[in-house]
């Protein structure tokens, strides 16, 4: 069966009199863990001593157990929303922009979110659904890769934050609540109920606002009908702790039934180690810090494949074309980074933060030559 997953930030743009979508065949992996139990068996150094047999002793016995308690919705819901955001983003020229979720990590205005709700924009603002007060936002950093972004609130305090839960704990029909933004029209986050239905699920992710493709794996699977605009909410247990990111919706929610539909989310303790990251400064390959430092060029992978990033525009009034990059030339180095793909391309540049010059090594119809660019500002990629 054909089926997609889709990203859930809830797009805005201009009207249109056509709409389409791309698809595509998706890849769902399911992990099971078979656990082997040992027991070891303690032994004396002397002979030991039988006694007769005398047949087996018949005992009357009942299982003792703690019943495991039901998730309030209620009061789960009334614990977390406060530490919820609402958030809206616009992209120049164009004014597209998307709408999701953040959970509040700081009371000074550090926020919590999906990558894809943010990619892109040249505009983040945040409504704070504890206070309700309106905040714009810079992002600190983010992992593409794992869908996650940390951003920072201008003016921010006394904010209620979140209670972070230990994912390492989530099993197999544990009952949880998806909280977030539902249809991006703000108001109060709507709360959905559902079960855990995989703890490491693998899925590819299509994001409706640019049709890019996202492999995103270690995912909660959550039987529940999650829909557009909860991306970057929270999923949270019977406690009202958040063990999850909220990221992802399999197929169109408004054609499934809630018996069938599935919400994806990025386990809470990898999200915090991203975090963890993005405070410390240090950036990755996967990880960037800071403002987004852009060349200003529209790439595609060189043929052969590996060959590097193939320059189809250099953007006028961008750092490439000032430095006279020209279209069709194949990027293989940014400084001592080596560039095979777009994706590599990417992650060199995620080293670098705006200002700084990087020398890129290109091949084209002038030969071999090292291009001096120096980087400016750009959009979260």
């Amino acid at each position: 069966m054909d089926e997609q997953w889709r990203f859930l930030s809830d797009d805005v743009r201009p009207p249109r009199t056509d709409r389409s979508g791309g698809g595509g065949r998706v890849l769902a992996v399911i992990v099971v863990a078979i656990l082997a139990v040992t027991t070891f068996l303690g032994f004396r150094a002397e002979l030991p001593q039988w006694a007769p047999f005398a047949g087996p002793e018949i005992v009357d016995a009942t299982y003792t157990t703690e019943p495991i308690p039901t998730l309030d919705a209620p009061t789960v819901t009334a614990a977390v929303r406060p530490a919820l955001v609402h958030i809206s983003t616009s992209t120049r020229p164009f004014g597209l922009g998307a709408a999701g979720s953040g959970i509040v990590l700081t009371a000074d205005g550090q926020v919590l979110t999906s990558h894809h709700v943010v990619k892109g924009a040249d505009t983040v603002t945040v409504t704070d659904v504890g206070n309700g007060e309106v905040y714009q936002a810079s992002v600190l950093g983010y992992d593409s890769g794992a869908d996650i972004a940390l951003l920072e609130l201008t003016g921010a305090a006394d904010l209620t934050t979140a209670t972070i839960g230990n994912s390492g704990d989530v099993r197999m029909r544990d009952e949880v609540l998806a909280i977030g933004n539902a249809g991006g029209v703000g108001g109060q986050p709507a709360a959905v109920p559902g079960v855990i239905t995989n703890l490491d699920s693998t899925i590819v992710a299509l994001n409706s606002a640019d049709l890019s493709r996202k492999a995103l794996s270690g995912m909660f699977e959550i039987a529940a009908p999650v829909s557009s605009g909860q991306s970057g909410g929270a999923l949270a247990d019977r406690n009202g702790a958040v063990i999850g990111v909220i990221t992802a919706a399999s197929g169109d929610p408004a054609q499934k039934s809630a018996d069938d539909a599935n919400g994806y989310a990025v386990p809470i303790e990898r999200a915090m180690r991203i975090v963890r990251q993005i405070r410390s400064g240090t950036p990755t390959d996967t990880v960037h810090i800071g403002p987004t430092a852009t060349l200003g060029v529209i790439a595609s992978n060189a043929e052969p494949s590996g060959a590097g990033a193939r320059v189809e525009a250099a953007i006028y009034g961008m750092p490439a074309h000032a430095a006279g990059l020209l279209e069709g030339e194949v990027i293989t180095a940014v400084d001592d980074h080596a560039v095979t793909t777009t994706q590599s391309l990417h992650a060199a540049l995620n080293r670098y933060r705006p200002n700084e010059t990087v020398a890129l090594m290109v091949t084209g119809p002038r030969g071999n030559r090292t291009v001096h660019v120096l980087l400016t500002v750009g959009p979260p990629n």
